[in-house]
Formats: C-alpha cells, structure tokens, sequence
C-alpha cells in the first residue's frame, strides 16, 4: 500500500525546483552509470535514493535515484535529471484505481472494487487481465515516453486484502508478473513494492524492490533475497527514528531513510 495518494487528489504537481535540498546527511553527489545500449538499469544495493510523490519537485538532493510520480513529472523533469545523472524511476498505481488520474474514465467499472484506504482509490479486480493489461501497457508507455529508466508499480499484494474479489496468492502471482513483462517490454526495469511474501517467487522477474516500513513490522529480513541477487531494496520508514533501523538496514544493505507520509521533498536518509 502507497502512504501518498491523499495529498495527490489534491492536485499537487511536481514542479522542478532549484532550491536548497533536504538533509543529505553526508551523501555524495555520485551519479548513477548509464545501462550499455540495449541493457535495462539495475540498481544495486545500497544506492541512495530520493523518493517524492508530492509537492514542488526539489531536483538537487544529492542523490543517484529519483523515484517520482509518473503522471505529475513532466518529460522535461526526467530530462533535467537525467542530465544530471540521475537514474529514474516512474510511479504508477497497477492494483488499485485512482479517480484523480486523467485515464481514470478508461476503466470498466466490473474492474473496481472495495476502497483501499486512501480518498478516491478502490482495488483493481487483478484477475481480469485482458482488460487490464491495455490500461497498463498505456501507462508504462507514458512512462517510457517520458524518458524513465524504471517503474515502481503501487498495490501489488491486494489478494492480502479487502478488495472485493476472491483474489488468490495464484492471481496476484500471474499479475505482478504480467506487470514486469509489460516493463522489461519497453527497456524498463521494475520494482516489487512490498508483497513480502511472494519475494522467493517473484525476486527472479523484478529488478529491485520497494519497500514500506519493513522495520517497524520486523519484515527487513524477508528482503534479503533481493539483496543476495545484487539488486537494490529502497526502503523507508515513517513512525520510526533513524537511530531505530539504521544500523539494522546498514547491516542488510538496504536503501532506508525516514521519510514523512504526505512523500514530499523531506528525508532523514540512513
């Protein structure tokens, strides 16, 4: 589950700034090498991370890895950061419907079911894969379009949840894997964003994963597949202090850092 979409609904765009970044806490400026051709990016573990999905878009923290929302960051942006070489990651919502999306309207309402939590969200039926794999394809095309070198796909475990439809660990399993065809398709690379459970049967097809909050539940260590395949897990917290998971997540060599939930400029990287 995302912690963001609430302040999204609210029509927050990301705009590129110029100001002075948050708290970087030491890091470096070390840029992140470009894939060789025909290659997708793969992040490895350790590398920092920004992760912003609200608000004025601060382009200087002094990072390798921008994830930022796909429908809000304009081509453009991508571009600067690239420039700036950085490597991108593009936000995209894949389990769950948002009513504040321009392709909303492009959704069959037999697709929707219960809310998720989060104003304006409800689960997508993820057995219906006919109908969703266009709606998707579309999406990764938007972000491929605008130059992204990888996709952070939101709501990937809704068989864990309330949706509405009898979705089984077998469903979830066939659709997340569709989702990584749908990205390696178009040169992309994909995160796993949390589904913790089904990392032994899903590290194989996804890039790096996506974690929330895995330290506050004592879920780190079920991660770690992820890192033993050199693949980066970008991991934050937000009810918890840094001097709490820090040196547990230095340990695991996870990406962490505290970030608050709105997912705006601020972080209090590891």
């Amino acid at each position: 589950m995302k912690r963001s979409a609430t302040l999204l609904t609210a029509g927050l765009l990301l705009l590129t700034a110029c100001t002075a970044g948050p708290d970087d806490d030491g890091e470096t400026p070390d840029l992140a090498p470009a894939p060789a051709p025909g290659e997708r990016w793969q992040p490895r573990p350790g590398t920092p991370w920004q992760w912003q999905l609200s608000g004025r878009l601060d382009t200087s923290v002094k990072v390798p890895v921008y994830d930022v929302d796909g429908f809000n960051t304009t081509k453009e942006q991508v571009a600067g950061l690239k420039k700036a070489g950085r490597r991108t990651i593009c936000y995209v919502s894949t389990g769950a419907w948002e009513d504040f999306r321009t392709d909303a309207d492009a959704f069959p309402k037999s697709l929707l079911g219960e809310g998720n939590g989060w104003k304006g969200e409800r689960w997508l039926d993820i057995r219906q894969t006919a109908a969703l794999e266009p709606l998707m394809a579309k999406r990764f095309d938007m972000c491929r379009d605008k130059g992204f070198d990888a996709v952070e796909p939101d709501n990937m475990d809704g068989y864990q949840n309330k949706t509405g439809f009898p979705l089984t660990a077998d469903h979830q399993l066939a659709y997340n894997r569709l989702i990584a065809r749908l990205a390696h398709d178009r040169g992309m690379a994909v995160g796993l964003k949390n589904d913790l459970d089904q990392i032994p049967h899903l590290v194989g097809e996804f890039d790096f994963a996506v974690n929330e909050q895995c330290a506050q539940y004592e879920e780190c260590d079920t991660l770690t597949p992820f890192i033993k395949a050199d693949k980066a897990v970008f991991h934050v917290e937000y009810e918890l202090s840094t001097n709490r998971f820090c040196a547990r997540s230095k340990e695991l060599k996870l990406s962490s850092m505290q970030k608050k939930y709105e997912l705006g400029a601020w972080r209090k990287p590891c």
